[in-house]
């Protein structure tokens, strides 16, 4: 059995915090005069907290200076924090901890690679900070998705090629950025949306032991 890295995404591939952005981009965009629905919030999956805020703008037709920008970023992130205050291991999506569990039996190495500034709080809040080798965020690439950074930064801090790097992600972004990086997509979500993913599941409760073990030899 080979040494693979396993990299996952954070957001609507471990936990369900997604519901948490859109809730807090929508409250920013009432106020702006804006119509935000989850159909738009598709539209920000995998891309940076300063490309989503242009996407809400330019669906508004809102021009903004550089300061009232700054100042919605910060009070968006700040809604999306306060409904994190309360969260626990139920956050964790289903048949995310078996996975997770199972590698770590196996003693490969898993690594969080998410555009989420705030990935450390929340791995902690759920409980399972600890089944992480390497966590590389947003505080720690300059490049968003579909730029290769965050994955090629989580394989060199596992000490792994990125043929043996594995990817888990929701996002067309993630799956083109783990693309690029010449390692294994797969895609967790809607098959149509995530088709360029190499391995596409509905979520992981479908990811069975020797699909896993499939990816070990």
């Amino acid at each position: 059995m080979n040494k693979k890295a396993f990299i996952f995404d954070l957001d609507g591939v471990i936990v369900d915090t997604a519901k948490y952005h859109f809730l807090a981009w929508q409250k920013l965009a009432q106020e702006l005069g804006i119509e935000f629905t989850p159909e738009h919030n598709e539209q920000l999956k995998g891309v940076s907290r300063v490309r989503s805020l242009d996407i809400i703008l330019q669906l508004g037709n809102v021009t903004a200076s550089q300061e009232d920008k700054n100042k919605w970023l910060i009070q968006k992130n700040e809604d999306y924090l306060s409904y994190l205050v309360d969260i626990d291991e139920s956050e964790i999506l289903p048949g995310v901890l078996p996975v997770l569990n199972y590698l770590k039996d196996k003693n490969q190495s898993i690594a969080l690679g998410s555009a989420s500034k705030n990935a450390r709080p929340i791995l902690e809040k759920t409980g399972i900070l600890n089944l992480f080798d390497a966590i590389v965020d947003g505080n720690d690439v300059s490049n968003a998705k579909p730029d290769p950074e965050v994955f090629l930064q989580a394989a060199r801090l596992l000490n792994a090629t990125t043929e043996n790097s594995i990817v888990f992600e929701d996002s067309v972004a993630g799956i083109q950025a783990a693309n690029v990086a010449n390692m294994i997509s797969i895609g967790i979500g809607d098959k149509k949306t995530l088709h360029e993913a190499k391995y596409i599941f509905k979520d992981f409760t479908f990811i069975d032991v020797s699909f896993i073990e499939s990816l070990l030899n």
